[in-house]
């Protein structure tokens, strides 16, 4: 009888153990935010994103830069949203206004000739013009790509953000 006892105390105590450390789990969230493992999730996402645009877009590759542009405006709207993942309203608004200039972007690609929306600007840090092929939307790709590196900052909390994989500017030549 004992030992049936005892059994009995020693799983409720092993189920407790494994309830309260996943529960910590689950509940894990980057310090300032109010996030969960699948907004983790989702700012690997979105940092892959983010990378995989910069490197497209200072290629130059019109085509490309629409197609990560498509990849990347749902995930805003989720975001944006707030339904799917649970994140401060700062960074709900800094997604509305990246999905904003995603989508405006993507419209002016697609058609060169449409006339371009005046979007308010955003205080973003300073991203370098984009070449030649997407001049014409430089600025809001450039606000974009600044929102999503700040989108990143609310998701990931007090994790640093990995800098923009932007390719090196070239130096001029002093005399030429």
């Amino acid at each position: 009888m004992t030992g049936k006892i005892g059994r009995i105390l020693a799983v409720v105590a092993a189920g407790s153990l494994l309830a309260v450390s996943s529960s910590g789990i689950a509940s894990a969230s980057p310090a300032g935010g109010k996030g969960t493992s699948s907004t983790q999730a989702v700012a690997a996402q979105v940092l892959q994103l983010r990378d995989d645009l910069t490197k497209v877009a200072y290629a130059g590759d019109v085509g490309l830069t629409r197609g990560d542009l498509e990849k990347l405006s749902p995930v805003l709207g989720d975001l944006a949203s707030g339904k799917r993942y649970q994140i401060q309203s700062e960074t709900q608004q800094l997604s509305s206004a990246a999905k904003e200039r995603a989508d405006e972007s993507n419209r002016l690609l697609a058609d060169p000739t449409a006339t371009p929306r005046q979007l308010p600007p955003l205080p973003l840090p300073p991203v370098p013009d984009l070449p030649g092929p997407l001049k014409i939307v430089s600025d809001l790709l450039k606000a974009v790509l600044g929102a999503v590196t700040g989108i990143l900052g609310g998701l990931l909390g007090s994790l640093p953000v990995p800098p923009l994989p932007v390719p090196a500017l070239p130096v001029p030549v002093p005399g030429k």
